[in-house]
């Protein structure tokens, strides 16, 4: 046997490498309106620069039939490319060999490229489709899981990790994907849930289908363990090139800039947005589009928790974190859900080096009995910790109200705030100036002739001497009150002005979060 033959072996392997389970099975994964492993690579990377890492490895198991099963590449791809130019590192599930399931091998060749991700300072993206742990080798699949567990442990913080959800994601496979940063999920083909229909109808006798719990909607809309959706799975990758363009490859890092054409700052519009009345809703997003650069708003978990609007977005061509009250729900107060969403954006972004920017209009944490005993006071402590923890330039707009607790959580200069900036329509207080009124002036208001008149210009006499914003400003709370029109223009002043903010903490090991 001569060289040639040698070769010719060498690239017959690899098309069989290459094959996966075979025709007949990419039939199937086409006919479920899925694309295969390596088809979704292509998507994802740029043309042409995917390199294959590992592709021969397979499983060395010989119990419960294993011993003649093949099983090329161990049922996942893993290897490196680039998107937008830039380097990446992944792992794609391959559910036509072995349902994607995990065994000793096919772990190893993951957590062998994510070590490389991290040596190499570049996002890591995996690509979930699998039936879960294999069963057949027993307890070296679980094993297996805790090691890739651990360096989404170790490494958060130190590179973007993303995961997509790309098919079944059930058991101790769905604890990966939440630690990671994002989650991405396809209506209709993809589930993420502990422990599927059949067992929890064995169980507790409830029946329920597999996309009612654990679909894309569900974990999108009302778990919030997914942060975007998309209707097919190249809609769904292109949204991960798009969240990478606003990530830095690591920790040590600064977001990509963009150069923009020069242009008017000067936002005339911003003054129609909002209504004076302060308890009149609005969106949000209106003053958002405003502000950032046109048509550069990404928006981080759009469905879950809409009292709040978070998400990345770029300001004179430099990419920022935006945290939001949205009026127009729930009158933008604080709740369970906001809280958490909020908190662990804003740990992500002072993570990878992301200015914050936080636009306010909040009436405080919002009230109730549910959200009490489920534990308000340590869910909002999270924001007030998050603000706190990060170093990044952070910046606040006062739109509308700024009341109780819920000021001070959200970034005011009490607990880090760079610089604060208040419209001057703004009302800022221990409390609204209706409540306020009520309180203060209860008796006075009972003893009166004309309750409902008393009670009016005693509600204007609180919102005169207690609740505008300069007040505020004459004790250094607030840094400026300024034109709304300016917004864009402060925004962008201030972040140029503190593009080399430094700031330590004490040395510790780690701060302990309320979780």
């Amino acid at each position: 046997m001569d060289i040639y033959e040698k070769i010719n072996e060498l690239y017959d392997r690899r098309r069989e490498v290459q094959l996966g389970g075979g025709d007949e099975r990419i039939d199937k994964q086409h006919e479920k309106g899925k694309l295969t492993a390596r088809e979704r690579i292509d998507i994802l990377v740029d043309k042409g620069s995917f390199v294959e890492l590992n592709p021969f490895i397979e499983h060395r198991s010989t119990d419960f039939g294993l011993d003649g099963m093949k099983g090329p590449g161990d049922g996942v791809v893993t290897g490196y490319g680039k998107v937008n130019g830039r380097p990446i590192y992944l792992f794609s599930q391959d559910f036509t060999v072995f349902g994607g399931a995990l065994g000793e091998m096919h772990a190893k060749k993951i957590a062998h490229v994510m070590d490389l991700a991290v040596k190499n300072g570049a996002p890591f993206i995996g690509l979930n489709d699998s039936g879960g742990a294999r069963i057949q080798e027993g307890v070296v699949s679980l094993d297996g899981y805790g090691h890739i567990f651990y360096r989404n442990s170790i490494y958060s913080g130190v590179i973007p990790q993303i995961s997509v959800i790309m098919g079944p994601c059930a058991g101790g496979a769905v604890y990966s994907p939440a630690i990671t940063d994002f989650v991405f999920m396809v209506d209709k083909t993809s589930q993420m849930f502990i422990t599927g229909p059949k067992v929890i109808e064995t169980v507790t006798g409830e029946k329920i289908s597999s996309e009612d719990l654990g679909g894309a909607k569900v974990h999108n809309t009302i778990s919030g363990n997914a942060h975007f959706r998309g209707e097919s799975e190249g809609e769904v990758l292109q949204s991960v090139r798009e969240l990478l363009s606003y990530l830095p490859q690591n920790n040590e890092e600064k977001p990509p800039m963009l150069a923009t054409d020069e242009e008017d700052d000067y936002r005339p519009d911003l003054t129609d947005l909002i209504p004076f009345d302060a308890i009149r809703p609005y969106d949000v997003r209106k003053v958002i589009g405003q502000v950032v650069d046109e048509g550069s708003f990404m928006e981080v978990q759009k469905e879950f928790a809409k009292n709040i609007v978070v998400g990345l977005a770029r300001i004179k061509g430099e990419v920022v974190g935006l945290v939001c009250n949205q009026p127009k729900v729930m009158a933008g107060g604080l709740d369970i859900d906001s809280s958490d969403k909020a908190s662990r954006f804003i740990r992500f972004c002072d993570s990878f080096n992301i200015p914050l920017i936080t636009f306010e209009d909040v009436t405080g944490f919002f009230p109730g009995i549910k959200q009490e005993h489920g534990g308000i006071i340590r869910h909002g402590a999270k924001i007030l910790y998050a603000y706190s923890e990060a170093t990044v330039p952070k910046m606040t707009v006062i739109l509308r109200k700024a009341y109780g607790g819920a000021y001070v959580a959200l970034n005011s200069k009490s607990i880090g705030a760079d610089l604060v900036f208040s419209w001057p329509n703004a009302e800022i207080a221990v409390m609204g100036p209706q409540g306020a009124a009520n309180i203060i002036f209860a008796r006075e208001i009972q003893n009166s002739e004309n309750p409902e008149a008393v009670r009016e210009q005693k509600i204007e006499e609180y919102r005169e001497k207690f609740a505008n914003p300069y007040v505020a400003a004459a004790r250094g709370m607030v840094d400026d009150v300024i034109d709304p029109r300016e917004t864009r223009i402060k925004l962008i002043q201030g972040l140029e002005m503190m593009r080399n903010k430094k700031e330590e903490r004490p040395k510790k090991k780690h701060g302990n979060i309320p979780l």
